[in-house]
């Protein structure tokens, strides 16, 4: 079975970002998806220390919920990250969520994983949110899943949310897409294998000043 990890990067557990997560995991498992919402909004998570320790393939040198979402990330063919609105921003706590959980992946091979991020405002900075959210994809070989608008939803409360018809069609239309291109994928893979990896990972640096 197919199985999709949520982040609900907000520090409200049953607010406007859960219930835009909710519905895209009620299709996801209408289309016979496992799904599993994880609550990241309220733990305290610091930043990246930069020590190099996760090179080691062995998760965070920080013991918290970075290294208990790790093995789900791992496990999941789908991860759907949602957040609301900070000053035109994501929550600051989910992004150094991502940050560590993206920088801690050595041994976790992401390509073709499908990627898709959701935000939730009450009125603007749902756009910015919603491209900076999509570059933890894009820099990991996951293709991102894309919907009929930009994923997001309206709303100071999840009542508000609930009369988002727009959004919450877009959010469904975006679990569907998910649910076809994970499957698409899966087919592919065992039709051709994952893409080649290059041997030698280049890095562009220029020490000498040239």
């Amino acid at each position: 079975m197919a199985k999709a990890l949520l982040i609900n990067g907000s520090p409200n557990a049953k607010g406007c970002t859960f219930t835009a997560l909710r519905e895209i995991a009620d299709v996801l498992e209408q289309e016979g998806f496992e799904t599993e919402i994880v609550h990241v909004g309220v733990e305290p998570i610091r930043g990246c220390l930069s020590c190099g320790y996760c090179e080691q393939g062995d998760g965070c040198v920080i013991e918290d919920k970075v290294n208990e979402v790790r093995p789900k990330f791992a496990e999941a063919d789908a991860l759907i990250v949602g957040s609301p609105v900070y000053y035109g921003s994501p929550n600051g706590n989910l992004i150094s969520f991502l940050d560590r959980l993206f920088y801690s992946k050595a041994g976790i091979d992401t390509r073709m994983k499908v990627g898709a991020s959701v935000v939730s405002c009450r009125r603007a900075g749902n756009t910015a949110s919603f491209d900076v959210l999509n570059k933890y994809f894009t820099i990991s070989q996951m293709p991102v899943a894309s919907s009929n608008y930009w994923n997001n939803v309206h709303g100071f409360t999840a009542e508000d949310v609930l009369k988002d018809k727009e959004g919450l069609q877009t959010l469904r239309t975006l679990a569907r897409n998910i649910a076809f291109l994970v499957r698409a994928i899966a087919d592919a893979k065992e039709k051709y294998g994952l893409p080649e990896r290059e041997a030698v990972r280049e890095f562009t640096s220029f020490p000498d000043g040239k």
